[in-house]
C-alpha cells in the first residue's frame, strides 16, 4: 500500500495509525527492533528541516535505517527514468518517502514502486503533517470527533488540502477561512472528493472573526508556499486580515489550542504573542511529527 494523498486512508486507518504512534511513543523502547533490517529512501526535491530529521531519527528510534538522496534541481539521476529509478530502489530498500514538487510526481513513483511509497510533501497535499496534527488533537483535546477546526490563511493551498481531508474524515467540523479569491480557496475539485470520501461538507468563509467562533483548534501556515514566490508581493497586499492574533484567538472557545505546521514568520500570519502563549502548540505538533510518522511506517511495512 501506498500514501500518496490523504485520500488514500480510511477513518479506520487513521485510527490504527493513531493507535499505532501513542503506543510507540509512549513505550518506544517495545518497538526498537521493528524495524531492524529494514531501509527508508528518503527523497528530497525541495529541502525541509522537519521531514529529514523526523522521518531519520524515528527510523533510527525503530532500529532502522534512514538514507537521504536529494534530487534539487537536477531530476532524479542523471538522464535515467524516475520509473527506472524507482525500479533500482525496489531492489535495494523497503520503503520510499518522497518530499517532491508534483503530485504528478509522487503518483509516478507509486506506480513504478513495488514497496510502500510515502508523500513526504507534493504542492497538492502534505499527509504526514496531517497524521501529525490529528495526534496533537487528540493529546490535548481527548478526542477528534466533534470538534471544531478552524484554518486560516491560504485555503488552496496543500497543508489546507490535508487538514480538510484528514480532519472531516475523522469527523472533525472543517471551516476555512480565507481571503475572497479563488486562489486562496479550496478548490471545487478537493471539496467534491471530500463530499465522496468522509460524506462531509467543508465550511469556506471569508470572514476570520466570525469563522473562528466556537473554533476547539486554530490553524495556520505561511502565505508564501515554496514556489509561489513571485506571488509574494501580492499575497502579502491580500492575507494580513487573516493574521492569527490575540483578538482573534480571544473569540474563539476559551481552550482552544493554536497549530502551525511551521516554520512560522512571526509577525505575519501569526504573532509572537500568539506563537508563545500557552495556548499554543506548535513545538508540540511539530514532535508528533516523529512520532506519527513511526505509527505510519510500522503500519505500512507490518
Amino acid at each position: 500500500m501506498h500514501l500518496l494523498s490523504d485520500f488514500d486512508l480510511s477513518k479506520n486507518d487513521i485510527e490504527e495509525i493513531l493507535t499505532l504512534s501513542e503506543k510507540i511513543k509512549a513505550n518506544p523502547a517495545d518497538y526498537g527492533d521493528s524495524m531492524k533490517n529494514k531501509t527508508l529512501i528518503m527523497l528530497f526535491e525541495l529541502a525541509s528541516l522537519r521531514t529529514r530529521i523526523s522521518f531519520e531519527a524515528g527510523m533510527n528510534l525503530l532500529g532502522g535505517h534512514a538514507i537521504f538522496y536529494s534530487v534539487e534541481g537536477r531530476g532524479f539521476t542523471r538522464s535515467e527514468t524516475l520509473e527506472d529509478g524507482i525500479k533500482n530502489l525496489n531492489e535495494y530498500v523497503h520503503c520510499i518517502m518522497a518530499r517532491v514538487l508534483k503530485q504528478e510526481a509522487i503518483e509516478r513513483i507509486g506506480s513504478a514502486a513495488t514497496i510502500p511509497v510515502i508523500n513526504g510533501m507534493t504542492e497538492v497535499y502534505h499527509p504526514c503533517q496531517n497524521l501529525a496534527d490529528l495526534l496533537t488533537i487528540k493529546e490535548y483535546k481527548g478526542k477528534l470527533e466533534g470538534l471544531k477546526i478552524a484554518y486560516v490563511g491560504d485555503g488552496g493551498c496543500n497543508t489546507s488540502n490535508s487538514t480538510m481531508i484528514g480532519c472531516s474524515s475523522m469527523g472533525m467540523d472543517v471551516t476555512v477561512l480565507c481571503p475572497d479569491y479563488p486562489k486562496y480557496s479550496p478548490s471545487a475539485e478537493i471539496l467534491s472528493k471530500i463530499k465522496d470520501h468522509s460524506g462531509s461538507e467543508i465550511t469556506v468563509s471569508h470572514d476570520p472573526a466570525s469563522g473562528v467562533s466556537g473554533a476547539d483548534v486554530i490553524y495556520t501556515d505561511v502565505w508564501v508556499s515554496a514556489g509561489m514566490e513571485e506571488e509574494e508581493k501580492r499575497r502579502m497586499e491580500d492575507f494580513p486580515p487573516f493574521k492569527v492574533d490575540s483578538e482573534l484567538v480571544s473569540k474563539a472557545k476559551p481552550d482552544c489550542i493554536v497549530m502551525h505546521c511551521l516554520p512560522a514568520h512571526r509577525g505575519y500570519e501569526i504573532t509572537d504573542e500568539v506563537m508563545d502563549s500557552e495556548q499554543s502548540v506548535v513545538f508540540d505538533q511539530a514532535g508528533n511529527r516523529m512520532h506519527a510518522q513511526n505509527g505510519l511506517l510500522f503500519w505500512l511495512m507490518k
